[in-house]
């Protein structure tokens, strides 16, 4: 390496170690939109222009910690005396928590973000550009997994099918033939209620998911069933094998979740920037990725 690339390599190296603090700060901005707070986050569930789905849930870190939610929906008839069927969160101390998969993928990837920044200032050698290169690309693939996170990708949290809540973390218990399943969608809360229909014996079912019965009400004058994406698959919920008979998908606009996701598109910019001038001046442009 010549003399001249050896000197602009080693004032970069140094430039870094400001970038990094810098970065571990923003890092820590997020990591405090995602910690537990004592009002934590309220945040309102409503259908859009209809009755099917109001209610309220409170997020307090990566759990929700209180909610109550009124469905009103064809497929789920309310108790004698009542307008709609009401789904409570569980305040019994002895409760199953409600955590939302995605939100801990986001927390444990910002917590690794900071311990590799820790450890790239402290305790490796902040002269080796191999060394340091190597560390940002590291921090880089983090804050690419908690924005993969905040943006719902399906490889951070599982199927709805795949992961059926404890029916005692409401109270009164979960109906059997429902799923209530809370996801992250553009940093964003997604709830999305599902009344299921065990899939009956060969012949009692028509291709398009509907039971005999429901055929037959529609053929006398009764309302046709609710069509959605999911209408016409069979799902293994509970280890049994079920149709989705109603579905109805709401969004929660967090603001926490809208910062957190506005700061990590900044942090990984700043990187992108650091990462590829490191890369030039190491002679490795056409490495980087």
């Amino acid at each position: 390496m010549e003399e001249s690339q050896a000197r602009e390599l080693q004032w970069l190296l140094t430039e870094l170690r400001a970038t990094l603090q810098a970065l571990k700060a923003g890092f820590e901005e997020c990591a405090a939109l995602l910690a537990p707070s004592e009002s934590g986050s309220t945040l309102v569930l409503s259908s859009l222009r209809s009755e099917s789905l109001k209610g309220l849930v409170t997020r307090v870190g990566t759990r929700i910690i209180k909610g109550h939610v009124k469905l009103r929906l064809a497929s789920l008839p309310p108790p004698r005396g009542a307008t709609s069927v009401e789904l409570a969160i569980s305040s019994a101390p002895h409760a199953p928590t409600l955590t939302i998969p995605a939100l801990t993928v986001v927390r444990t990837a910002i917590n690794t973000c900071l311990d590799i920044i820790d450890v790239t200032a402290w305790t490796g050698d902040a002269t080796d550009a191999n060394f340091v290169a190597g560390q940002l690309r590291l921090l880089y693939d983090h804050i690419q997994e908690a924005r993969q996170a905040l943006k719902g990708h399906s490889g951070t949290q599982p199927p709805w099918w795949d992961c059926p809540l404890d029916e005692h973390i409401f109270d009164p218990p979960l109906p059997p033939n429902v799923s209530f399943h809370l996801s992250i969608a553009d940093a964003a809360l997604l709830l999305e209620i599902r009344t299921l229909e065990v899939q009956g014996a060969a012949g009692d079912d028509s291709y398009t998911g509907f039971s005999l019965r429901d055929r037959l009400a529609v053929a006398l004058g009764g309302s046709r069933p609710p069509s959605h994406d999911e209408a016409d698959r069979v799902f293994r919920f509970r280890d049994q094998e079920v149709r989705v008979k109603e579905k109805i998908r709401v969004e929660s606009q967090d603001p926490a979740l809208i910062s957190a996701m506005a700061k990590l598109n900044a942090l990984e910019h700043n990187l992108l920037l650091s990462r590829k001038a490191l890369h030039i001046v190491m002679g490795r442009e056409e490495q980087f990725e």
